[in-house]
């Protein structure tokens, strides 16, 4: 760890190179937050199966808002879809960190020493100010296909947000919230983008014989979560 790092508690954001007196993802005070080495050695990354190509990465114990990212084996290198917020060594070697948007970049920086990996977020969410700290190996402006992984730009609630799949599975991220039996847009973003993105993502679906679903605190069916999707997911909160 060759830079100063801090990890809010609250959130799980790692701050790189400097120790401010707030979180800049979530505004917490500085009491808050441990060295980037404490953060190993309190939260460790446990995988789950999620199928026999796919995992689910989750610090334990559960650490600031907690997200899930996703391992991806494709028969020729490894990816993780966004990244755990802790460092652990551990976890077998990762080729290339995708990511959904910068709202969940983790230990990524870390994770690239660690691995030599290469790290790779839409532009426009590249230049969002917490992503300053964190290097960028590849920006893509594009929508793309590699190794069976595709990936489709949707902006809303980020100019970057982009959502991923490999074969049968969804990677969504946190674009919709499951709530009882439904679901709500993100409302961290502007209405309208947002709207308009799940219109595109609606389209993009279609046709699709997908079988899961992975969000960023939930694994469900496709079929269960398009049901819920169609019904017209309402801009809401939690």
């Amino acid at each position: 760890m060759k830079k100063e790092q801090y990890v809010c508690l609250v959130c799980g954001f790692n701050m790189v190179g400097f120790h401010p007196d707030t979180c800049p993802f979530c505004g917490a005070k500085k009491e808050r937050f441990i060295t980037a080495e404490e953060c190993s050695v309190r939260f460790k990354v446990v995988a789950t199966p999620v199928n026999a190509k796919v995992t689910r990465l989750n610090s334990q114990p559960s650490l600031g808002f907690e997200h899930a990212a996703y391992r991806v084996e494709t028969g020729q290198r490894a990816y993780w879809i966004d990244s755990p917020s802790s460092l652990d060594a551990s976890l077998p070697r990762v080729d290339t960190i995708l990511f959904t948007h910068h709202h969940f970049l983790g230990a990524s920086n870390l994770y690239r020493e660690q691995f030599n990996a290469r790290v790779a977020i839409h532009q426009a969410d590249s230049r969002h100010e917490i992503c300053r700290p964190f290097t960028f190996d590849d920006m893509f402006n594009e929508d793309f296909t590699h190794l069976d992984i595709e990936a489709f730009h949707v902006d809303g609630h980020t100019p970057g947000f982009t959502f991923y799949i490999f074969e049968q599975t969804l990677f969504i991220c946190d674009y919709v919230f499951l709530e009882g039996d439904g679901m709500k847009l993100n409302p961290f973003g502007p209405a309208d983008r947002t709207i308009a993105g799940c219109r595109r993502i609606r389209e993009l679906l279609d046709g699709r014989n997908l079988a899961t679903v992975c969000g960023y605190n939930y694994v469900i069916s496709y079929p269960d979560w398009r049901s819920r999707f169609d019904a017209g997911p309402p801009f809401g909160g939690f």
